[in-house]
């Protein structure tokens, strides 16, 4: 079967197709054939051995993909081979045949296509964990978005969106910040070019923002804390930016605020059954149209690394999907 292989901790240009063997599934997990697979910011920290997670080369890039059931082990209950499904993993899902564990390892209704399919598990997943389950975010509270034109900014956007809340969208240009607007953004920011505490605090009446969501770091953290509201949640998402940020902790004391990690990866571990049932739900409003994953460009698995290059560029609006 075609894989696309990292055989060396590098850019982008070191990745190559190859053919490898087919893995065969152990007796917890499900053969796929993966009809679309879907890359974000942090494969290309993984090529580079500088994300959290660092296999030893080689392996495949892709940490979530939507296919077809191949083959079953023993011990799998849930699934059959034909079912259409999409499943995530750490990385190695951009190859033809893919093996994963069950729990990982979600339905699809018949209505939802494969490429949006692809695009739904990691920032949808992260986003649905992050709003709902760690940040509480109510109707009526005010919702603003760090990086709100890339994956998961679109994500929080709509989700956001769906479960009641005013939406700031913070981002670098007014091309993008039109983009989020299409998404259903209520108000938008260009911290490129306006003071983002500032705005946050004129956006709000100066009450700040109930719930930030952060995936950007860098200089962008403080000033956005600066302009949360009284017992607000700001959620740490990740680090697109490049740096981390150092927060002054006094901030959190005068705010009354919660910093709040979301570390969408150990809950889908730790917590398989609340992980399954975000996944259901972000599946049935998929296809009942409530949300709908931007794809910014289909892909060929020969045309990875042009896609990784588009990310780190940050040329993307949406999602990135690659098909073998």
């Amino acid at each position: 079967m075609k894989a696309v292989i990292c055989n060396e901790l590098g850019g982008p240009e070191g990745l190559s197709v190859q053919e490898i063997e087919a893995p065969v599934p152990q007796p917890n997990e499900v053969a796929i054939s993966v009809r679309a697979a879907a890359l974000n910011f942090f494969d290309n920290l993984l090529i580079r051995g500088k994300y959290q997670y660092r296999p030893d080369p080689p392996f495949s890039p892709s940490a979530e993909a939507a296919g077809i059931v191949t083959g079953i082990g023993e011990k799998v209950t849930r699934f059959k081979p034909g079912d259409r499904v999409m499943a995530h993993a750490i990385y190695g899902c951009a190859q033809e045949i893919i093996s994963v564990p069950e729990h990982k390892v979600v339905g699809l209704p018949d209505d939802l296509s494969f490429e949006h399919a692809a695009g739904l598990t990691v920032t949808y997943g992260t986003t649905l964990h992050a709003l709902k389950d760690r940040a509480d975010l109510q109707p009526g509270e005010t919702l603003a978005v760090l990086g709100a034109s890339g994956g998961v900014g679109q994500a929080a956007i709509e989700i956001g969106k769906v479960m009641g809340a005013r939406v700031i969208a913070c981002a670098s240009s007014d091309e993008k910040l039109a983009f989020c607007t299409s998404m259903g953004a209520d108000e938008t920011v260009n911290y490129a070019t306006q003071d983002l505490k500032a705005e946050l605090k004129r956006l709000t009446g100066g009450n700040g923002v109930d719930v930030i969501y952060d995936a950007i770091g860098g200089a962008f953290s403080e000033p956005a804390l600066r302009a949360i509201a009284w017992s607000g949640r700001f959620l740490v998402i990740g680090f697109a930016a490049g740096d981390i940020p150092s927060i002054p902790l006094n901030l959190v004391l005068l705010k009354g605020c919660q910093l709040v990690g979301v570390f969408w990866g150990s809950h889908t571990e730790r917590e398989p059954d609340k992980h399954l049932a975000n996944m259901e739900t972000l599946a049935s409003w998929c296809a009942q149209g409530k949300i709908k994953p931007h794809i910014h460009k289909v892909y060929r698995f020969e045309e990875t690394a042009e896609a990784l290059t588009a990310i780190a560029q940050r040329q993307v609006k949406g999602k990135v999907i690659i098909v073998p």
